[in-house]
């Protein structure tokens, strides 16, 4: 029998807030253990949340970004489940009334779009954390995450390899960035997945036992975890055993997904209104004005990318990979209309360099006005293409302006005739083998002496020009 992987996802986007959701403390990263903690986020006797309109701003600009249907009336929910990093005993989210319903993503993949569902997304307050390393048998909690605002984004069960998960959350990654709603830092645990996975008999329409694979926080770990629990509960099946519906954590070390817990149901967190806060209305008008502040999204861009300035969809699909690559395309393209010949640049030698150094395009100390300045010099014959490749280089690593270090480094291209002449005898006295089986037919080596006279100009000779006098030189138009 085959069998079909049908995949959920549920992603925690932290929002782009400076304050948390209920109260006004600080949401920067990095502080000092309970440094940035208050009654409401350790949930002290007689606190009481006020919700941050900030959040409920970006919630519904995710909505709208996704095509989700806002409801005009949202309520937030208390769950309720013990853990010593939750000290209200208590998580306050959504449940029968979220914000946003019934909207979708495109995902590409192997040629082909593939539309995924998103059941909901709601508003929700992150927990604290629990510190175990270094600690010996004793655990730390520290509750600067209590009360941060998070997204839950919900996926209908639509997806069916890992490679499909994978792209889905790249394009939701993505989406996220773009808006400003979620700076979506992966390592910072902003932006995390819990899986649904489950098999099913291929052709039927019914849905299998699941396991939840909780709390992976790389496209890498999700591809491995989610490929190892799809083989796990294949060989189960085969083998004639059931599927047992837990919860399980992904181990990176030794690649396997390991049992955590029996997978909890909606009522064994016995859910009911949160009777702090009122019933959340969103009106026409705030929609509207949220719709007006939405930026360019990546799909939308990238059709505009094609049809503006004639690049291939493929570059146009690299250059929108992230707002400020795209930012730098539009910028270099803005001092210098040659858009294919900067898409070529940015893609090949930035990306390659950024890569090298782990860094991304706002690091580099290369800016796009040196990028156009670089492809003008080009343009001009002022240098050589040997030589602006060695330019860029020193550009990205000193951020100093091209023509200077054209100017103080000798870069300039050589197109004197007369100069070029000169190296031209020298290469063809220093070759009379391949000087005489030119001239016996062998018009291929004409590119060979090209290259000679580049190698004793050290780069400098304007190509063209050297083309030009040695056909002159040898007798051929």
């Amino acid at each position: 029998m085959q069998y079909e992987a049908v995949i959920g996802l549920e992603v925690h986007a932290q929002l782009l807030t400076a304050s948390k959701i209920f109260c006004g403390c600080s949401t920067r990263f990095g502080a000092d253990p309970n440094s940035q903690t208050c009654p409401v986020c350790l949930g002290l006797p007689g606190s009481l949340p006020v919700l941050n309109r900030k959040v409920v701003d970006l919630a519904i600009k995710a909505g709208l970004a996704t095509h989700c249907r806002i409801a005009p009336s949202a309520r937030f929910a208390r769950k309720n489940y013990f853990y010593p990093d939750l000290p209200k005993g208590y998580q306050i989210s959504m449940y029968e009334l979220p914000l946003c319903e019934k909207g979708f993503i495109e995902i590409a993949l192997d040629g082909k779009v593939r539309r995924i569902g998103l059941t909901r997304i709601h508003m929700e307050e992150d927990a604290g954390k629990n510190l175990h390393e270094g600690l010996g048998e004793a655990s730390h909690v520290d509750l600067n995450r209590a009360g941060i605002p998070l997204l839950e984004i919900v996926s209908e069960p639509e997806l069916r390899s890992s490679e499909e998960a994978v792209a889905y959350l790249k394009r939701l990654r993505e989406i996220l960035v773009y808006a400003g709603i979620s700076d979506a830092d992966m390592e910072k645990g902003n932006f995390r997945c819990d899986a649904n996975v489950s098999l099913r008999p291929a052709g039927d329409s019914r849905l299998g036992t699941r396991a939840e694979v909780k709390n992976m926080n790389s496209f890498r770990f999700v591809k491995r975890a989610l490929e190892y629990e799809v083989d796990r509960q294949e060989k189960l099946l085969r083998a004639g055993k059931k599927v047992v519906q837990e919860t399980r954590l992904f181990d990176p070390r030794q690649g396997v997904t390991v049992s955590m817990r029996s997978k909890e149901e909606a009522h064994d967190y016995r859910y009911f209104p949160e009777p702090d806060l009122v019933l959340l209305k969103v009106d026409s008008a705030w929609i509207d004005s949220t719709s007006a502040s939405l930026p360019e999204l990546p799909e939308a861009k990238r059709e505009r990318f094609v049809n503006q300035y004639g690049i291939p969809e493929y570059d146009a699909i690299v250059l929108t990979s992230s707002q400020a690559l795209a930012d730098f395309f539009e910028e270099t393209v803005r001092m210098i209309d040659q858009p294919k010949t900067a898409s070529n640049w940015i893609m090949g030698d930035l990306l390659r360099e950024l890569k090298d150094e782990n860094k991304e395009v706002g690091q580099s100390a290369l800016r796009p006005q040196h990028l156009a300045a670089i492809l003008k010099m080009i343009e001009q014959g002022t240098i050589s293409g040997t030589m602006a490749k060695t330019l860029f280089k020193e550009v990205y690593r000193t951020g100093k302006d091209p023509q200077a270090v054209v100017r103080d480094q000798g870069m300039l291209q050589l197109s004197d005739p007369s100069a070029l002449t000169q190296i031209i005898d020298r290469v063809l006295a220093s070759n009379p083998t391949e000087l005489a089986a030119f001239r016996g037919g062998k018009e291929k080596l004409l590119s060979f002496f090209v290259g000679e006279v580049m190698k004793a100009s050290q780069g400098k000779a304007n190509p063209a020009k050297v083309n030009e006098l040695l056909k002159e030189k040898l007798g051929r138009s």
